[in-house]
């Protein structure tokens, strides 16, 4: 609703592109004054705020938000979007490599949600929501390591959600199914035939189709308004029913 932001301050994190994008300017739509975290924050709008910022490094985040309250003097909306991709089993991927992907998808938000809540604690409409993935709940072939760190994340939240309730800040999670993201983007190109697996993609999801970042963006913005002060620990799939939905095959 517009105005429904009006007076609050949001952080998104990789807010330059995909999901974060969306959700950065679904927020800006909503009256909220947005800020996006990036490596390159190049592609923000100019009415966002697009500051260089790596969630692997803690004083980068702190930087970032810094610059946020000397910009607008307040911290209200933080959501953790920033996350790498990771193919494999266990067996595929060496200890760098999940120490690389943990760093930043599960770490990610325990830097930026650590820098953020001495601003959120004295905000009158306090909320993190973290963005999640279907490969936490359900086994997807090749994800271990993704699914692992975004396993942690759905942890992370309703921990999180307990620790921070009575401070004022709720804290919640968005688990998109697959989505049509430059991400997606990036890891279908690497596939064989990469029309095929775009098939593929679509068909997994009971809906047919692939996840619009504009969808996760607008479950991101219910959940974090101050009209949804009784909703916290809460997981809203935006997975066109991957998750709980048992259809038959098409005929």
């Amino acid at each position: 609703m517009p105005g429904e932001y009006d007076g609050l301050v949001a952080v998104v994190t990789g807010g330059a592109s995909g999901i974060g994008a969306a959700t950065a300017e679904e927020l800006l739509s909503r009256g909220a004054r947005v800020a996006a975290f990036d490596l390159d924050p190049s592609g923000c709008s100019d009415e966002i705020l697009g500051l260089t910022v790596d969630v692997s490094d803690d004083a980068s985040v702190r930087a970032g938000a810094d610059q946020v309250i000397d910009a607008w003097g307040r911290l209200d909306v933080l959501v953790n979007n920033v996350s790498i991709a990771a193919q494999g089993t266990v067996e595929t991927n060496e200890d760098a490599e999940w120490h690389r992907v943990l760093d930043v998808n599960l770490l990610g938000v325990v830097r930026a949600t650590r820098a953020a809540l001495p601003h959120l604690r004295r905000s009158p409409a306090a909320a993190v929501v973290n963005i999640g993935s279907i490969a936490a709940t359900a086994g997807l072939p090749e994800r271990a390591l993704y699914s692992a760190s975004k396993g942690a994340t759905l942890a992370l939240t309703r921990a999180m959600a307990a620790d921070h309730l009575r401070e004022g800040i709720r804290v919640n999670c968005v688990s998109p199914g697959t989505a049509d993201t430059p991400w997606v983007d990036r890891l279908l190109a690497k596939a064989d035939d990469p029309e095929a697996e775009r098939a593929a993609l679509n068909a997994r999801q009971p809906h047919g189709r692939l996840v619009s970042p504009q969808e996760v963006a607008t479950a991101v913005a219910y959940l974090a308004s101050p009209r949804s002060g009784s909703t916290t620990g809460v997981c809203l799939a935006v997975d066109g029913g991957m998750q709980e939905l048992r259809l038959r095959p098409r005929t």
